[in-house]
């Protein structure tokens, strides 16, 4: 099923994807696609649906995130060898987690807004994975049991804050926009390997990454396993997995930033894709 949440900012309806990519509304059935909705057992009730006999979604409503109440945006850090690199950073030992602030999560064609004092906001098109069975000390033969779905998301990034700042990575990672998610909740049973799928990202109309989920030094697996030794995961909360090489940051003989007025398009294949414009903040 693709899953996905439409409407004004704050006031998202539930929809899903028809066999002809017709959007229809959810509404009648579920309150949002969020919290106990994700679970298998509330995935089973929408799977019991007919997409046909609801109701159609007319004109071009805005598309939301496709997950809406997220209780942790949990992300990880350099998990792919060749990133690493251009970062000039070692493949770590083990995962590196960080959160980013669930209030950055916006629409995937929403605008991204560069935060003020702003010199260095970059791009990162990833991978999310969406919980949907709660657990904790999670055995990693059964981890995917446990995941809901996948999605696109750009892990937009102002690496002067991050990085030359005191402090964790959070205060580059979380300014609000800075986590455009969907445009759809594309659930597991129609993702069989989440280890190979294309993912791509364009500024302006060029190329700056394409990579593959294939290339993860941590593979969703062992990614949740991981980090329910930790934390315990909730209905909801999504895992960001990491971005592939091109990243601005990285760009050779000097790294390039985004600017107002710019465009951004990616996506990830069968999951959909994503365009933002980006604008100064007032």
């Amino acid at each position: 099923m693709r899953l996905f949440r439409y409407g004004p900012v704050g006031a998202e309806k539930p929809g899903i994807l028809d066999a002809r990519g017709h959007l229809r509304d959810l509404s009648a059935h579920v309150p949002d696609i969020a919290g106990e909705v994700l679970t298998p057992e509330g995935l089973a009730q929408i799977r019991a649906l007919n997409p046909e006999s609801l109701p159609v979604v007319t004109g071009s409503p805005r598309i939301g995130p496709c997950v809406g109440r997220v209780g942790k945006f949990i992300c990880v850090g350099l998990n792919y060898a060749d990133h690493a690199a251009e970062s000039n950073l070692a493949v770590p030992p083990e995962p590196v987690l960080f959160m980013k602030a669930t209030s950055a999560i916006c629409g995937p064609n929403d605008d991204v807004i560069i935060p003020r004092n702003s010199v260095k906001t970059d791009w990162e098109v990833e991978l999310g994975v969406v919980i949907g069975k709660g657990g904790v000390y999670i055995d990693e033969a059964h981890a995917l049991d446990h995941v809901a779905g996948y999605c696109v998301i750009n892990d937009v990034s102002e690496r002067a804050f991050q990085i030359e700042r005191a402090g964790q990575w959070v205060k580059g990672k979380s300014a609000d926009t800075f986590g455009p998610t969907g445009p759809w909740l594309v659930t597991a049973d129609e993702v069989p390997d989440p280890q190979n799928l294309k993912m791509w990202l364009e500024v302006d109309g060029q190329k700056c990454q394409d990579g593959s989920t294939k290339t993860m030094v941590y593979g969703v697996r062992h990614l949740v396993h991981y980090i329910s030794q930790f934390m315990s995961l909730q209905p909801g909360d999504i895992i960001s997995t990491g971005t592939p090489p091109g990243v601005g940051m990285g760009r050779k003989p000097e790294p390039v930033y985004l600017k107002p007025g710019q465009v951004m398009t990616l996506g990830i294949e069968g999951l959909g894709e994503q365009r933002q414009v980006t604008r100064a903040a007032q």
